[in-house]
């Protein structure tokens, strides 16, 4: 129930990032969504890995070799989490710093103001 709800949830952040890449033409408002984005992908990336009622995956007298397959996490998806959440940071500080040079060179963080950069 709780995976299914996180799922959804993942997947709606993710739509309506889409949806603000898409719809605006504020480069603030384009890193937002994108940023909309990674966060639903981290959501769910974290829900895959999730076991209804799981122990920590260490095989010892409370966790046997045989029962470790149904009630053990998975640590893999939690570790690629945390690893797209530092990444996803990484590149938004990026996105944010050109816009400010974008800022800096046309006064206005309006996409339809940078037509020179086009085909």
């Amino acid at each position: 129930m709780i995976s299914s709800i996180v799922l959804t949830t993942g997947l709606l952040l993710i739509l309506v990032g889409f949806w603000g890449m898409l719809t605006h033409s504020n480069i603030l408002r384009i890193i937002i969504g994108f940023s909309l984005m990674g966060t639903g992908t981290h959501i769910i990336i974290v829900a895959i890995g999730y076991v209804t009622n799981g122990t920590a995956p260490i095989i010892d007298r409370a966790l046997s070799v045989s029962e470790a397959t149904s009630h053990a996490v998975d640590p893999i998806p939690a570790a690629l989490g945390v690893t797209a959440i530092v990444i996803g940071m990484a590149v938004t500080a990026v996105m944010l710093a050109y816009a400010i040079r974008l800022y800096d060179s046309k006064k206005t963080l309006s996409i339809d103001a940078f037509t020179e950069s086009k085909w």
